[in-house]
């Protein structure tokens, strides 16, 4: 019995001697070590490109359950390879929380990844604060960083804080760092600071240095210095010839323009062929300009390159063709297009929801939409409900604009901008909802710009609310006195209501203030030449022929029906004279010569019968010239398209693609 009692409590066995316990420790240590290793290599392979980044997603997700993203270390590689690759900037903030104490080369690869995002230098100079604020030194990189966001956001004092750190911390003023100094002074119109860098370079400037002095001059200086300094060019490259061409086309110097590309691509130092960035930059360019021709002839370029058969670049391009085509009038190319890419991301529909905005298709809009969402699975962001909403406006699509702007919040968990308050407004006000509207700007959470108030003052003159359209006038009035479009719109608020004598007091407030209008311009090209007319325009080499195609078209006018509404013309005179035959006469003459009617005079003498017309127009189209074009375009039978500021109005037939709600 008491052996049994003595074998059941033997003592436990001696603990192992303290060589073998650092041994197992060691060992330990070493398989975390190569544990760490391990997933920082594979980390690091997504940061320099070596490994997709959906590849780091997944050892993010691993780590996350293993809890191994507890260690520093592993921590600090995973913010590294969200701030190298260029997936979301939220991932990279996330991770870079996660850092216990970030040292310098945290902050800085953060700085780096906000600045070189599109929508966030602010960020990054937030960020460089903030590390100034936690003592953390800067290094030449984080400084570079804020140089670059400083040029993005054209924040002169950032960039020069940024040069100042560059020499009190002893950093070497290298090329680079001087370039991004000159960047930032170029793009804030300080281009005798830019120049003295340039000169002050020591060894003979880059083309680099050339190309920054080069887009300042001609942003600043005009076209005239741009071309002398891109001419004393030692050396140029792909990037300095597009920045020059892209002057000429948004100058309107299409032909200038094709000079300088057949140069750049057949010249005696020819750059063999456009990249995507200089296919997208002067895509952009063609954009802005309207300029069909050349954006045409670039999408030929690059289709024969086969720059639309590199999938890591179709989308860019193909988004870039898509805008092109949508902002120049021709929807019809922008939609095959789109339909025939493979690979669509986010920016690709908000480009197509845009320009299909733009032409007032709000039910394809609400189709596409649709798509977006079911079929491509695109989550929508903010500017993808700037274009529907703005749809919806331009449509009189009320009831669905109201139900998008209540998903807005809850169901895509989006806050509403400002942006998308002036949509609604104008949604709204020109429903003729003014009262709906009015509330609705009492209620956003943040102060109403000059945008929401100069949309639901332009509704009050479009349903006659003359003393609700005063009361918003003086709010603008307070923003900006000098805006000349408000005293316009009150001035027509005047003359609709019949009080003639208060629009031509209105007028002369103005011209004791030295407040002008803005001047109406048209634009129209014809074989590689934009044409610019104002209204009663005479400067034209072919005024003659001109005014003579204008009377051809008034007489087949009047004998369609039309009748030039005289009461829409800015008052000159008291009301006591508005009866003068001569004075109505002269008011009717005036509105026959609105510079989009001359430009459509000119492309009827210019093109062969059934050419399409495409007119340009910096201000809105005036109602009487809206009803002009219609019939002018049954007349004649040409197809007329007006990009006016707001829109795109297609004639065709004798009636608009607008169903006059526009």
């Amino acid at each position: 019995m008491r052996d049994c009692i003595h074998s059941s409590s033997s003592p436990p066995p001696p603990p192992p001697p303290p060589w073998m316990e650092m041994e197992m420790e060691m060992e330990m240590e070493m398989e975390m070590d190569r544990t760490i290793s391990y997933y920082r290599s594979l980390l690091r392979s997504c940061s320099v490109g070596h490994s997709p980044p959906i590849h780091g997603e997944i050892v993010h997700n691993f780590l996350l359950k293993s809890g191994l993203l507890l260690l520093t270390p592993i921590s600090t590689a995973l913010f590294h390879m969200y701030a190298a690759v260029s997936s979301s900037s939220a991932a990279a903030v996330r991770s870079f929380r996660d850092i216990s104490l970030p040292s310098s080369v945290d902050f800085t690869a953060l700085i780096s990844s906000l600045s070189r995002r599109h929508s966030l230098p602010s960020a990054a100079l937030r960020l460089f604060r903030s590390m100034r604020r936690a003592a953390v030194p800067p290094d030449a990189v984080a400084l570079l960083a804020l140089l670059s966001a400083a040029a993005r956001l054209a924040d002169p004092a950032a960039g020069a804080g940024a040069h100042v750190l560059f020499l009190k911390l002893g950093f070497p003023f290298s090329t680079p760092a001087r370039n991004a100094a000159a960047d930032v002074y170029a793009k804030c119109g300080m281009m005798s600071e830019a120049r003295r860098l340039f000169d002050e370079v020591p060894e003979p400037p880059t083309v680099v240095s050339w190309t920054v002095l080069l887009a300042g001059a001609l942003r600043w200086e005009g076209l005239d210095s741009g071309r002398q300094m891109f001419e004393r060019m030692p050396q140029k490259n792909e990037v300095s010839w597009t920045v020059m061409i892209a002057a000429c086309v948004e100058a309107g110097l299409v032909r200038e323009a094709f000079s300088l590309l057949s140069r750049m691509l057949f010249g005696c130092d020819p750059v063999r062929n456009l990249n995507f960035i200089s296919s997208c930059s002067l895509l952009s360019s063609c954009s802005q300009a309207g300029d069909l021709t050349l954006g045409r002839w670039i999408h030929t370029h690059i289709t024969k390159t086969g720059l639309l058969d590199d999938d890591q670049r179709v989308v860019v391009v193909g988004t870039a063709l898509i805008d092109m085509y949508g902002k120049c009038g021709r929807i019809d190319a922008a939609h095959r297009l789109f339909e025939t890419l493979q690979q669509r991301n986010l920016v690709t529909w908000n480009a197509m929801l845009n320009s299909l905005s733009m032409h007032g298709m709000g039910s394809e809009v609400l189709h596409f939409f649709s798509r977006m969402v079911e079929e491509g699975g695109q989550q929508p962001d903010d500017i993808t409900f700037v274009s529907v909403l703005s749809a919806c406006s331009r449509s009189g699509l009320v009831e669905q604009g109201k139900k998008l702007f209540q998903d807005l919040v809850l169901v895509y968990g989006l806050t509403p901008g400002v942006e998308h308050y002036a949509c609604m407004v104008d949604l709204l006000g020109r429903a003729g909802q003014l009262k709906e509207a009015e509330a609705l700007i009492r209620e956003m959470p943040v102060c109403p710009n000059e945008v929401v108030l100069g949309s639901l003052l332009a509704s009050c003159g479009l349903h006659g609310k003359l003393e609700m359209g005063r009361k918003f006038m003086q709010e603008l009035l307070q923003m900006d006195p000098h805006n000349t479009e408000y005293h316009v719109l009150l001035s027509n608020m005047y003359i609709t209501s019949g009080r003639h004598a208060e629009a031509d007091n209105l007028r002369q407030v103005m011209k004791s203030r030295g407040i002008r209008k803005v001047p109406g311009v048209s634009f129209i090209e014809i074989n590689g030449y934009v044409h610019h007319f104002t209204a009663g325009d005479k400067s034209h080499p072919l005024t003659l022929e001109i005014y003579a195609m204008m009377d051809e078209v008034v007489q087949r006018l009047r004998l369609a029906g039309y009748t030039a509404d005289a009461a829409s013309q800015i008052s000159h005179v008291p009301d006591s004279c508005l009866a003068n035959d001569e004075e109505r006469e002269e008011r009717e003459q005036a509105l026959l010569v609105h510079s989009e009617k001359l430009a459509i005079c000119f492309g009827l003498l210019s093109t062969k019968p059934g050419v399409p017309l495409r007119i340009f127009k910096n201000l809105r189209i005036c109602s009487d010239c809206h009803s002009a074009i219609k019939l002018i375009s049954a007349i004649f039978e040409r197809e007329i398209i007006v990009r006016d500021r707001n829109r795109f109005h297609l004639f065709k037939e004798g009636v608009c693609s607008c169903s006059d709600y526009w």
